[in-house]
């Protein structure tokens, strides 16, 4: 499943369970068939417009690579 970032940002004050993942980014994805899906981004940063793939789903959250 594939899509373009919608909007995105950087989380330094995470919640108690995730303090050991901090920083991270998050985005809202529009996926190709036009619904929006929030999820965490995986390796490299992504920005607003960049195309991403839905690598995998951790515990019912959405996982985002960018697409080269």
């Amino acid at each position: 499943m594939t899509g373009t970032v919608y909007t995105e940002t950087t989380i330094y004050s995470p919640p108690e369970a995730f303090v050991s993942e901090a920083p991270y980014q998050i985005a809202i994805v529009t996926l190709e068939n036009g619904t929006r899906v929030t999820g965490r981004v995986k390796g490299e940063r992504v920005a607003i417009d960049d195309r991403v793939d839905v690598s995998e789903d951790r515990s019912g959250v959405a996982m985002f690579t960018r697409m080269a």
